[in-house]
């Protein structure tokens, strides 16, 4: 049965990073980045939001879609809302897939820390979007998601929590391994 495996978490907490290790480790998972694919479509800077809205509609029938192979779609994507996650969950019971969501966190300073670190040293991939972030309060507005992602969880009982504070990525991959393992 092919899986829909959502890594939540604050910007710059590893999202990413696990996403493409598992890909790359996973033939014919499809790496479903959602900030990545925001930034396909014209004027997403100036009209961020909006941009993003239409970027999770594509997402979500690039996953059925991807789903409907018969392969896992992983999605680094921060969630703060039930409703916004709503969408991924009917994709994959659409298809008859199982959808685990797996919150990536920290501490809130490491968080703020991670992200910080992550925007200063100018990651290709993250830049965009880490832009966005920064000019809307950068580690303040991690912060604020950190709060947010807290009042978030009692509302998602089967979300697995994975601690990040002081793991190396590769530490962090194999605890997400072990609970996609023990389903």
């Amino acid at each position: 049965m092919p899986r829909l495996i959502h890594l939540n978490g604050p910007s710059g907490i590893g999202k990413s990073t696990i996403a493409q290790a598992y890909a790359e480790a996973h033939p014919g998972v499809l790496n479903l980045d959602t900030d990545r694919v925001v930034c396909l479509i014209g004027g997403w800077r100036e009209t961020f939001f909006p941009t993003f809205k239409a970027a999770q509609l594509l997402a979500v029938a690039m996953a059925e879609t991807h789903l409907r192979t018969g392969h896992d779609v992983v999605m680094p994507q921060l969630a703060t809302r039930v409703a916004d996650v709503e969408p991924f969950e009917a994709a994959a019971e659409a298809c008859r897939a199982e959808y685990r969501e797996i919150l990536l966190t920290a501490e809130k300073s490491v968080a703020c820390g991670r992200f910080a670190e992550r925007a200063a040293n100018g990651d290709a991939a993250t830049k965009g979007v880490d832009d966005v972030v920064q000019e809307r309060g950068g580690p303040a507005l991690v912060g604020r998601i950190h709060d947010q992602l807290a009042a978030y969880l009692p509302q998602r009982p089967g979300c697995v929590v994975v601690p990040t504070d002081g793991c190396a990525p590769s530490e962090t991959y194999e605890a997400v391994l072990a609970h996609l393992r023990a389903g």
